[in-house]
């Protein structure tokens, strides 16, 4: 149990079963994109522990890039989506696969989705280490995903309690 501000949160996942089920989506997008070089679009904040495992276990030569978008305030979705920091890197023609750390409305992920379409790259899938189906709002069709969960707030491994918790190494759920 770990005490962050205000709420309290119990242990959900161990490190050791994220990093096996990284490993295993790390060896799916190797074999998926052999002879390629997809260009992983990384969500942050919340998704950069889990790019970085990720990316660093593919066997493929590949560019990473960053977009940071907003949709969360507190515990709760705000339900419209903030475009902080946008992509820079012409996608034309390009297989992208965009890292998330965790799918519920599908809000972000839609409006992510419907940007990076527009620009005509040749593939776009997504990766993700949580999906909450029960929170989806629009739906999201993700190739890559870690661990389909229940509707709780999750905190570690880069998901964040009002900024706080990411850096640790498991996931917890709200008590």
């Amino acid at each position: 149990m770990i005490t962050i501000l205000d709420k309290t949160f119990v242990p959900f996942i161990e490190r050791e079963k994220l990093e096996e089920r990284i490993s295993e989506l790390a060896s799916q997008i190797s074999a998926d994109y052999k002879d390629r070089c997809p260009l992983f679009i990384v969500v942050l904040n919340g998704a950069f522990l889990f790019a970085t495992e990720l990316i660093k276990r593919t066997q493929l030569q590949c560019e990473i890039t960053f977009v940071k978008l907003a949709s969360y305030s507190q515990t709760e979705s705000t339900g419209s989506v903030r475009q902080i920091i946008g992509l820079e890197e012409k996608i034309t023609g390009r297989d992208v696969i965009i890292v998330e750390d965790i799918v519920d409305t599908g809000l972000t992920m839609n409006q992510l989705v419907n940007q990076i379409t527009a620009l005509d790259p040749a593939s776009v899938e997504i990766a993700t280490l949580l999906h909450k189906p029960d929170a989806l709002q629009k739906p999201v069709n993700m190739r890559y995903m870690g661990f389909e969960i229940e509707n709780r707030f999750v905190v570690g491994y880069g998901l964040d309690y009002n900024g706080l918790g990411r850096n640790l190494n498991a996931l917890y759920i709200l008590s």
